[in-house]
Formats: structure tokens, sequence, C-alpha cells
């Protein structure tokens, strides 16, 4: 099941998947329901990780509401695994 989709932002449409072309669409900054939305965590686990610091990206504080740089959400998604060395033999 699909979390619900927050005030701000419908949610995508087909299947509920959040695409890059979607993401980049919500513009600079977005809510930390959607954030949550686009990396599959609940509305309360969203907030919850945010209060904490917790969020795999920086969240910014605006008065007493949470916002995240679209910018910081896609270079997450878009991160590589780090190359490691072959092991020695």
């Amino acid at each position: 099941m699909l979390p619900s989709p927050s005030p701000e932002h419908p949610p995508p449409s087909g299947k509920g998947v959040w695409t890059l072309e979607r993401i980049r669409a919500l513009g600079a900054v977005t809510d930390i329901a959607t954030t949550g939305q686009i990396f599959g965590l609940s509305r309360s686990t969203a907030y919850e990780m945010a209060q904490a610091g917790t969020l795999p990206v920086p969240v910014i504080r605006v008065g007493s509401r949470y916002r995240v740089s679209v910018a910081a959400i896609i270079a997450v998604l878009t991160a590589t695994e780090p190359t490691r060395p072959p092991p020695s033999t």
C-alpha cells in the first residue's frame, strides 16, 4: 500500500512511482511528507527522522515548517556506491 499523498503535492500517477522527472517537477523544495513518500517512509516516520536529524537529506526549518531541497533528494537518489579497490590476493 502506498503512503497517503501530502496536501501540497499529489501522488505521482502511474503506480505511485517517483521518477527523477516527477521529483524535479516539485520545484526547489518540498515538504517532509513528500520527502517521506519518495524514500518509502510513512509521514510520521519522516517527521520523526527530520526532528532527529536522521533523514538521508538535510532539512531546512522555516518557522514551524520543515522543507527539503529537491536537489538534495536527487543527489542522494542518484549517488552511486563508492568504488572499492579489489581485494588483495
